[in-house]
C-alpha cells in the first residue's frame, strides 16, 4: 500500500478533564494527502481528539506533531495560520452574522487581498448554494445550508489540512450525500482531511484508512475498506446482525 509521508502525528498522548482519563496512549498518524475518518461511540474520545489538535484540550502526556513541528504551546490561532483548520460539531456558525460575514471569519488569521477572493470563489464553485445567499443571517439556514457555510468557513484560511467534527450530524439523507462528495473533492483538490464520524458505511466508502477509538484508546486501525469487512465494524457499526 502506498505509504503517505506524515502531517499529524499523535505520539503516546494522553488527556484528562479532571480526574477523568479520557485519552490514553494515543497514536494517530495521518498521511499528506489521506483522507483518516475516526470511529467511536459515545464518549469514546473522538470529540477530545479534535480538541486536542486545535490546542483547546491539552495532553497531559506524549505530543501532537503537525508536519514534524510540536504544536505543543502553540496556540489555537497559530495552529491555523500553519495551515490546520476546523470543522466544528454541530457547526457553531455565527447565527446573527450573515453567510458573507461567517465566510470571512475564516480568513481571520490572514492578511486581506486577492486570494481572499480567489478563496471565495473556490468556496462558491463548491457550494452554489451559499453565493445565493451571502446576505442572509447565518441562522435562517437549514442544517445542509449551515454545513457548507461552516465548510466553506474552513476554506478560507486555506488550511492543508481539514479537521472535520461529525459532518454529517443532523442532516438528511440527501445533504448527507452531498457533503461527502464535497469532501472527497476537497480532498482530490490538495487537502488531507482527519474526520471524526458517526455514519460509519459512508465515511469508510471515502476514507484511506481509519481509527476505531473505544474508551479512549485505539482498538482497530488499518486501510478503511479492509476495517469495513472486519466483524467489529460490521455488527458495532454497520448495524448488520450476526447470522447464528
Amino acid at each position: 500500500m502506498l505509504e503517505f509521508p506524515p502531517m499529524l502525528e499523535f505520539r503516546g498522548v494522553d488527556t484528562h478533564y479532571g480526574d477523568l482519563h479520557v485519552l490514553k496512549s494515543v497514536d494517530y498518524r495521518i498521511g499528506v494527502g489521506e483522507i483518516v475518518c475516526l470511529l467511536g461511540g459515545n464518549a469514546s474520545g473522538k470529540s477530545t481528539t479534535m480538541k486536542a489538535i486545535m490546542g483547546s484540550v491539552l495532553p497531559t502526556c506524549g505530543d501532537i506533531l503537525f508536519e514534524g513541528r510540536s504544536l505543543a504551546r502553540v496556540s489555537t490561532a497559530e495552529r491555523v495560520r500553519r495551515g490546520i483548520a476546523p470543522v466544528l460539531e454541530a457547526r457553531r456558525l455565527f447565527p446573527r452574522m450573515t453567510v458573507y460575514e461567517n465566510l470571512e471569519m475564516g480568513a481571520y488569521t490572514r492578511r486581506r487581498g486577492p486570494e481572499l477572493d480567489e478563496d471565495l470563489a473556490r468556496v462558491f464553485a463548491l457550494f452554489p448554494r451559499i453565493e445565493e445567499r451571502l446576505q442572509q443571517l447565518a441562522g435562517t439556514l437549514s442544517g445542509g445550508e449551515q454545513q457548507m457555510v461552516a465548510i466553506g468557513r474552513a476554506l478560507m484560511a486555506r488550511p492543508r489540512l481539514l479537521c472535520m467534527d461529525e459532518p454529517s450530524m443532523g442532516l438528511s439523507p440527501a445533504y448527507v450525500e452531498q457533503v461527502f462528495e464535497i469532501i472527497k473533492t476537497i480532498n482530490r483538490q490538495g487537502t488531507t482531511i482527519f474526520m471524526v464520524e458517526q455514519n460509519a458505511n459512508m465515511a469508510l466508502s471515502i476514507a484511506d484508512r481509519a481509527y476505531v477509538l473505544q474508551t479512549g484508546q485505539i482498538v482497530l486501525s488499518g486501510p478503511a475498506a479492509e476495517l469495513r469487512q472486519t466483524e467489529l465494524i460490521r455488527h458495532a457499526y454497520l448495524g448488520e446482525l450476526k447470522v447464528t
